[in-house]
């Protein structure tokens, strides 16, 4: 008869809490947006409050990129100069991005 593996012990219930889940990116710029108020953050700064202590600069060609996506949706607005862009896909330099004037 063979025998049956050694029994391990199982986690404590501490152990086993899950881990809180990372916003989406684009709900992570939106909600940082939404926390901002009325005015516009830049990339660096929404990278900042999604990733306050690790690696914030791998997030800013993921930001562009989400940003585009949104502003095509109407859900953000690029801005570059203080002025709204007029083609999310074609925009170069230095941009801020915010939440869409309520009209």
């Amino acid at each position: 008869m063979a025998k049956s593996p050694p029994k391990t012990p199982k986690p404590s219930a501490a152990k086993l809490a899950p881990k809180p889940k990372p916003l989406p990116l684009d709900e992570a710029i939106l909600d940082a947006l939404t926390r901002n108020g009325a005015g516009t953050l830049s990339p660096p700064e929404i990278a900042h409050v999604i990733e306050p202590e690790g690696d914030w600069h791998a997030l800013l060609m993921p930001i562009r990129r989400a940003a585009v996506t949104l502003a095509l949706a109407d859900r953000l607005v690029i801005y570059r100069k203080g002025k709204p862009v007029e083609d999310p896909n074609d925009f170069r330099g230095v941009y801020r991005l915010g939440l869409p004037k309520a009209e």
